[in-house]
């Protein structure tokens, strides 16, 4: 009796120990993070993934399968979600083709000490309305043929390929908007259904990418405060189920969960494929935002209390690991300072992935090296400054100054920190080379730091060989301009 009862309490002790740890997961264990690598200077890949493995992120997300990162993840402990760009999806549906990129990119890691790949992301929001349709008739073809790849090479039972969609597939009808009305948008609806059926048919979740920042972003009405986690003075009731909304990342989730519901597929599991808020470009787009923004986050993760309509644990991947100074603006300048580091690998505030609200600071890259240390600045004594403004467009032109925009955190410079802010962002992504700090005689090199409290003059890191590349190609056109802009032939410059 004695003996069945210690084994009783050694079996309790052992679910309490298990429930204790499972409690701690959905924080930094079961977290995901994007990796990407739109950068003028990259961090080492062996960099990053030691940084990962460092802060016990054990998931990433990837935008490609580019061979860098991938051969540094091999023998890690991180869990991979490798990616198909939206310009191959055309190509994917073809089996051939997708059967060779399978083998290519997936089954070639699949070895012990290999890459732990768990998801092949097809395409990347590939239905935004911006897309002009290109991708409408590709995408589920593209979907299918990747996951019948991945069976044909017996590796279907653990890797399921998934589409990452962004959040405007689905909506609330605009005379009842409230989650438990969602459905998928209608001009889609039908291709959509098709998408989740398949998904529920090889076992792959839905993933998609929710984003309340942009939510605040697109309009000066949006209350501020639901956009995070502690609670709103203006909560959504919904008039379906009663339920109080106290923050948009519940809502919009649910209103998905709603619409997979309706197509039939209610159980379909969800990950969220980008989650974030950015630290710069935007004048709520700002580290203290971003901070209690995560800390709320991660908080709801930690307790797994999950949303209204599915409670428990979500699977999630921050938006993102590092700030990215080459990616496209279109969508606003906030695009390039999403990182929860900045491009050199330095954490940007605070953060406590295990949830529990401890004020600890994540760990920093190892190793990293940086250019000389010395900025490019205005030249104080230059004899004509008539042209600074063309300079400035040049350098702007081919370097990132979206922290100079409006509510961005260089905005507060005169005109002369300004020009001197762009010619060093152009100094340091053409790795300071001879030449790169003159602008006709209107710039200096200069040792002393120009920094402010609130601007920040970057010193580059020494580009890796997996940015040299792009960073060549960019100083070569950058150089022959710069040719152009000094020539007194040039009509556009009167």
């Amino acid at each position: 009796m004695a003996a069945s009862y210690d084994r009783r309490a050694v079996a309790a002790s052992l679910v309490a120990v298990v429930a204790a740890v499972v409690a701690g997961l959905p924080a930094a264990g079961a977290l995901g993070v994007n990796w990407g690598t739109m950068a003028t200077h990259r961090l080492p890949p062996g960099t990053v993934v030691r940084m990962l493995e460092d802060n016990g992120i054990r998931k990433v997300k990837l935008f490609d399968a580019d061979a860098g990162p991938m051969d540094a993840l091999a023998g890690s402990s991180v869990e991979v979600m490798v990616a198909i760009p939206n310009n191959m999806l055309d190509m994917m549906t073809d089996y051939g083709t997708a059967r060779d990129w399978v083998h290519q990119n997936v089954s070639r890691y699949n070895f012990d000490g290999g890459v732990n790949i768990k998801y092949v992301a097809v395409g990347n929001e590939p239905f935004l309305s911006s897309f002009n349709d290109t991708f409408l008739n590709v995408t589920l073809p593209a979907l299918q043929n990747i996951q019948r790849a991945l069976n044909d090479a017996g590796l279907g039972d653990t890797i399921k390929a998934t589409v990452p969609l962004n959040a405007d597939v689905y909506n609330s009808p605009t005379d009842n908007q409230v989650p438990s009305a969602g459905r998928f948008r209608s001009d889609i609806a039908g291709l959509m259904t098709e998408i989740v059926q398949f998904l529920k048919q090889s076992g792959a979740p839905f993933t998609v990418n929710i984003y309340p920042f942009l939510s605040l972003y697109d309009s000066d009405d949006f209350p501020l405060d639901y956009a995070f986690f502690d609670g709103t003075s203006s909560p959504v009731v919904d008039t379906g189920n009663g339920i109080r909304y106290t923050n948009v990342f519940d809502a919009n989730f649910d209103t998905l969960v709603s619409a997979l519901a309706a197509a039939g597929v209610g159980g379909l599991p969800v990950v969220v494929g980008e989650v974030g808020w950015p630290t710069d470009g935007d004048k709520h787009a700002t580290a203290a935002y971003a901070q209690e923004f995560y800390a709320g986050l991660l908080r709801k993760l930690a307790a797994n209390t999950g949303t209204p309509l599915r409670p428990g644990y979500i699977e999630v991947y921050l938006f993102s690991l590092i700030d990215e100074d080459a990616k496209s603006v279109a969508p606003g300048n906030f695009e390039r300072h999403w990182g929860i580091m900045r491009y050199d690998g330095q954490p940007k505030y605070a953060m406590d992935l295990s949830g529990q609200g401890r004020n600890t600071a994540l760990v920093a890259a190892r190793g990293v090296q940086y250019l000389p240390r010395q900025w490019c600045v205005v030249n104080p004594n230059a004899p004509d400054t008539s042209k600074i403004g063309d300079s400035v467009t040049y350098a702007c032109t081919f370097s990132d100054c979206t922290s100079l925009g409006y509510g961005s955190s260089c905005n507060g410079l005169d005109a002369v920190g300004n020009a001197s802010y762009a010619f060093n962002m152009y100094f340091q992504v053409q790795n300071q080379v001879e030449g790169s700090c003159d602008f006709q005689g209107l710039a200096v090199p200069t040792a002393q730091n120009p920094s402010t409290d609130a601007c920040n003059f970057t010193i580059q890191i020494t580009p890796s060989a997996a940015g040299r590349r792009r960073a060549g190609a960019t100083a070569a056109m950058a150089l022959l301009l710069l040719v152009l802009l000094a020539s007194p032939d040039m009509s556009c410059r009167d």
